[in-house]
């Protein structure tokens, strides 16, 4: 049977991007994905745009989600939103508390993740698929591992239909992760989340900023390649492929793809996977 896969992109802001993101989204499509989901900025800043791109790809033939952030946001908007979707015909959302923008402060009547999931099934019963997020090397504002595991069961009780993890490079970790989640009566299925490496730079920003570990015999080859891009890509093919073959050795129920608008990387993981 085939892995089932998912893709996720992010809005762009120019026309040229846009281009740019058609052209990639129409090599991907070539490996079948179960789904593409789209992000959002800061604070739900482009959620407009996520719409437009969410629409887009349907239009091309392919399931979309759009990413839903509820912190800042009211029950009101929110609500606007979701008929938006339905109205859109989607059918599976992506539900985050997503972050604020800087200088921002808290607010909105939503706390938690657990919060929005339950207002969504409340609102519309079994009309979207809700996915959320799962961090198997803990959330970088949990108190512990064993809260985070807790709010992800929470996520899980109010409704969540399944997970996609943060990105991570650590395999054990995702293992132990889904397998702590299972002592727990936590049996949604969790995908893991894989990025493609094609910048060292680019990785090491996104990593610090988002607390997933990049594994020091990784970060240390990726620095000695300095401004070498054809060796830095060919090493994160190596290393991502060699990650995805043990996930999915060990069975985890599908993988989703942190593109980063770009084709190559994912399209050789796959061919390389299969």
């Amino acid at each position: 049977m085939k892995l089932p896969i998912s893709l996720e992109f992010f809005p762009t802001k120019t026309d040229e991007g846009a281009q740019k993101l058609r052209v990639a989204r129409q090599k991907l499509y070539a490996l079948k994905p179960e789904f593409c989901s789209v992000t959002f900025g800061a604070g739900g800043s482009t959620q407009d745009g996520t719409l437009a791109a969410v629409t887009e790809i349907m239009g091309e033939g392919c399931q979309a989600a759009p990413h839903l952030s509820c912190v800042g946001q009211s029950r009101e908007s929110i609500r606007d939103r979701l008929a938006a979707y339905g109205a859109a015909g989607i059918k599976r959302i992506v539900a985050l508390r997503g972050d604020l923008p800087s200088g921002y402060g808290l607010g909105g009547e939503f706390r938690y993740a657990s919060d929005l999931v339950a207002f969504v099934r409340a609102e519309t019963g079994r009309q979207f698929h809700i996915e959320v997020a799962a961090y198997p090397e803990t959330h970088p504002q949990a108190k512990s591992p064993g809260s985070d595991l807790e709010a992800f069961a929470a996520k899980v009780e109010a409704g969540a239909d399944s997970g996609i993890t943060q990105y991570f490079f650590n395999p054990d970790a995702y293992f132990r992760y889904v397998d702590d989640l299972t002592a727990r009566g936590v049996r949604v299925p969790v995908v893991p989340g894989v990025m493609p490496i094609t910048s060292s730079t680019q990785l090491i920003r996104f990593s610090d900023a988002c607390g997933a570990e990049i594994p020091r015999w990784i970060r240390m080859r990726l620095q000695s390649f300095g401004d070498d891009s054809e060796s830095i890509k060919a090493f994160g093919l190596d290393v991502v492929t060699a990650l995805c073959e043990r996930l999915v050795a060990g069975g985890a129920p599908g993988i989703h793809f942190y593109t980063m608008n770009q084709a190559n990387a994912t399209l050789e993981i796959c061919e390389r996977l299969s």
